[in-house]
């Protein structure tokens, strides 16, 4: 193999050093993504509680690690450091001298008085890339709240606009503040930054806040008010309920279809291939003439199983969709094509969310156990044995 072959195998991250101080959910995916294209990241957890998601949810056997931990922080090594003490931050700021981005969630300050936030950092090196994910930011006078994904929502104006028309705000189980803000939005500012210092020599602080990011992607709800001058109610919004080309439909054993027919084009085979040529001028109504073809849509489809309207919509193309149970999804032909849950760790985990030309996704690790790669990493940042085992006596490491 070449060496530019052996680059691209390794994936397009290789040679990016990554210090992930994060916990929980939002940063440790972020940095997961990081490290399924090659970077590699050293997970840094205090001696005390470390990160909490090794307790959280189940394990596969009393005294593992959760599954969700599992899930999250594979393909990283494993450093324990004590950074309330002199000597912790010590070891840190060797580490950063060599490495390229730095993760952090705690709230705003923290690293600051624990010696290793982004001014100390730069100090010893200027290109590096300082990422600190928080709800709502490193300024403003929320700064300093306690918050988790709901909140964000909330917070965002995204949570009031997700439900049934006339019920309650619904919440999601995919975590958009967390995902969307704290992973991929921390992931772009990091790849963006790194770019730039690759240029310049000069890193920069990437200041990502959950909140942001989510308000930041409701479009929906802001075109609502450009156009109208105000937000519509859950539910009624165009892409929420509102029209009857694009929205849910009951079938008569309980189960649901995605009818998203909202061209022209597609809402005309649709109506054609149910029999009901007469609502083709209605997929984008609003109005009584909206409420009529959704109540005629409602009908219709409630007096066959799913089964039926799933073997009617396989031979015609307009967007109409069985909503599958998260089960039936994992066994799914296409997501099975794409190879999207692949085994890894004794676990059935998801793959990245992209697939890239010369980068073939591996394992290179399962998730470190607490403090798995200390002595190692201490090695290659230039310790001797013995400093390695006077820092462990005194429990920095």
């Amino acid at each position: 193999m070449t060496s530019s072959a052996s680059h691209a195998a390794a994936g397009p991250l290789a040679g990016l050093k990554v210090l992930d101080l994060t916990r929980l959910l939002p940063g440790p995916v972020c940095t997961l993504h990081l490290a399924d294209l090659g970077a590699e990241v050293i997970k840094i957890e205090d001696p005390g509680a470390g990160d909490y998601a090794r307790t959280m949810g189940l394990g596969a056997a009393p005294g593992e690690d959760s599954f969700f931990f599992r899930l999250v922080n594979r393909n990283k090594r494993g450093l324990r450091l004590d950074l309330k003490q002199a000597a912790g931050v010590e070891v840190f700021l060797r580490l950063a001298r060599e490495a390229d981005v730095i993760v952090e969630s705690f709230r705003p300050g923290v690293v600051d008085k624990l010696g290793v936030g982004y001014t100390a950092v730069k100090a010893v090196n200027p290109r590096i890339v300082y990422c600190a994910i928080t709800g709502y930011g490193q300024d403003g006078p929320w700064r300093d709240r306690a918050g988790h994904d709901l909140n964000y929502l909330a917070t965002s104006g995204v949570l009031d606009q997700i439900g049934a028309a006339g019920g309650p705000p619904a919440i999601p189980n995919l975590q958009i503040g967390d995902l969307l803000g704290g992973a991929l939005t921390a992931a772009m500012g990091i790849l963006a930054a790194v770019i730039g210092a690759r240029a310049t020599g000069e890193g920069r602080y990437v200041d990502v806040a959950m909140t942001d990011a989510t308000f930041a992607h409701a479009y929906s709800p802001l075109l609502s008010v450009l156009a109208r001058g105000k937000t519509l109610p859950r539910g009624t919004d165009d892409l929420s309920g509102g029209l009857p080309a694009y929205g849910l439909y009951r079938t008569q054993d309980g189960r649901f279809l995605a009818v998203a027919a909202l061209e022209p084009k597609f809402w005309k085979v649709f109506c054609e291939a149910i029999g009901k040529p007469e609502l083709i001028p209605f997929g984008l109504a609003r109005g009584e003439d909206g409420e009529r073809t959704r109540r005629e849509l409602e009908a219709l489809f409630a007096r066959q199983p799913l089964a039926h309207w799933v073997a009617l919509f396989e031979q015609v193309d307009c967007g109409v969709t069985p909503v599958l149970t998260f089960d039936e999804a994992m066994t799914h032909p296409q997501l099975k094509a794409r190879g999207m849950l692949p085994e890894i760790d004794g676990l059935p985990q998801f793959a990245p969310p992209l697939k890239m030309s010369g980068v073939e996704f591996a394992l290179r690790m399962p998730a470190p156990k607490v403090g798995a790669d200390g002595t190692a990493l201490l090695r290659e940042a230039g310790y001797t044995a013995e400093e390695i085992e006077a820092l462990r006596a005194a429990g920095v490491i």
